[in-house]
């Protein structure tokens, strides 16, 4: 049992499946569903969206300098897929999916009411890349539904059955085997 060696490629799996609504003004929102999507810093709070130049969000998103990323759930996967096979520039994505805009307080374009989280992102800068360009945005305000809170006011997103893509797929995460810090805490 050995390993093979690949030409190079893009196999860092799983990652967050995430739709990105993004809007101008007096224009229909648009939604589109990324995977390439990660935390870059937490002070302040940093995000990354690569977004390939053909993309109807793409210029959008670099005209008005602002997006949203909402994450998905296991009741968001049909929406969540929906919107990544289609463009915005045949329809009306909110509209075919079943989904409502819902007003920011940090930026313009809105979030998806359905989503557990939207993190209201203002880009900082854009770095082409290749096939994708991205786009670095700072977090300037964060809605979370209320929905996932426990009894102390702690977020529990787990309990909204967050998706996943990997390679093709979707999954809802699986059971809990540790929690950060475990490996190296004293035994009482």
């Amino acid at each position: 049992m050995g390993k093979v060696f690949w030409k190079p490629g893009n196999l860092l799996y799983p990652l967050p499946a995430v739709m990105i609504s993004s809007g101008r003004e007096g224009e229909k929102p648009n939604i589109f569903t990324a995977a390439w999507a990660g935390t870059t810093c937490s002070t302040p709070a940093m995000v990354s969206v690569s977004i390939r130049p053909e993309r109807y969000s793409y210029e959008i998103i670099k005209d008005t300098g602002e997006f949203v990323i909402n994450l998905t759930t296991e009741k968001l996967v049909r929406a969540t897929d929906y919107c990544g096979c289609v463009s915005g520039r045949d329809v009306d994505k909110f509209q075919a999916a079943g989904l409502t805009p819902q007003p920011s307080k940090a930026v313009k374009c809105p979030g998806i009411a359905e989503s557990p989280v939207n993190l209201e992102c203002r880009v900082v800068s854009v770095t082409k890349l290749g096939s994708h360009d991205m786009f670095l945005a700072e977090v300037v305000g964060m809605d979370v539904d209320d929905a996932w809170l426990d009894a102390k006011g702690r977020f529990d997103l787990n309990a909204a059955k967050p998706i996943a893509y990997s390679h093709g797929e979707y999954f809802t995460l699986g059971k809990k085997i540790g929690s950060f810090g475990f490996s190296v805490r004293k035994k009482k």
